[in-house]
């Protein structure tokens, strides 16, 4: 697998490289597969492809602050992006693995590896809900705490897998400037965001080493799909509405 540690200028170039990494291998123009991190210099919302803006964000709290709403091409729920919330994204073939074709399994598959990753630091990692990772010894209780939300997409011959790893974010941010959340998990049992969200208790460096480490991602990606991400910026994150619902430079 190949790798790429790429954090683009802005939130809309971010979450648009994402996306192009996964049309280039649907194109054939990258293949083996890619992981990818990055982390958002300032605040910024993302939602999922599906979430309402006017519910699940304080939206006029981040046009006063002028922080960015954009909406991805995956589903899952609106995370809030920025410093010690780290990004990864994954790219993976399904001629490798056909049963990723399943999204209970593809959700399986991604999150064990995940755990694979962080457990030698933190023994009490698990999968929660649907695609959470937590910590805490069990799931189903009120003692579990999430630091991990993820969403996939898929397409004819690829799979996008990707999501948010806390692990030094200002916690007080995600109440600042979410609503409540809409889409609860069952173990959440109605717990606000400061009771449910926690960070995990491992450096930037230590989780990027053993994320390598875990997708054998030794090959450095060198060329990124530049044209693909211009194309994307231009279709939806310059003015349609259905993508970006705040623009950071508003006032």
């Amino acid at each position: 697998m190949r790798f790429l540690s790429l954090t683009l200028d802005s939130l809309a170039e971010n979450l648009a490289l994402d996306e192009a990494l996964l049309d280039a291998h649907e194109a054939r123009k990258i293949a083996g597969g890619v992981l990818r991190l990055w982390e958002a210099p300032s605040h910024g919302i993302v939602l999922g492809r599906s979430s309402k803006a006017h519910v699940e964000v304080n939206l006029d709290t981040c046009r006063q602050n002028h922080i960015g709403v954009l909406r991805r091409s995956s589903g899952g729920g609106t995370i809030v992006a920025g410093p010690g919330c780290l990004m990864y994204a994954v790219v993976l073939d399904f001629a490798s693995y056909p049963q990723l074709r399943a999204v209970d399994l593809a959700h399986h598959f991604v999150l064990e590896r995940l755990t694979k990753a962080l457990s030698p630091f933190v023994p009490t990692v698990a999968k929660a809900g649907i695609s959470d990772l937590i910590l805490g010894p069990n799931p189903t209780g009120k003692t579990a705490r999430k630091f991990s939300g993820n969403a996939l997409r898929i397409k004819r011959h690829h799979l996008l897998y990707h999501g948010t790893l806390l692990y030094n974010f200002d916690l007080s941010q995600i109440s600042r400037l979410l609503g409540p959340t809409t889409r609860q998990p069952a173990y959440r049992d109605r717990r606000t965001h400061e009771e449910f969200i926690i960070n995990l208790p491992v450096s930037r460096a230590d989780i990027e080493q053993s994320l390598v480490t875990v997708w054998d991602a030794n090959q450095p990606l060198t060329s990124w799909p530049q044209t693909r991400v211009a194309e994307i910026i231009q279709t939806k994150y310059v003015n349609d509405p259905k993508w970006i619902i705040s623009n950071p430079s508003d006032s």
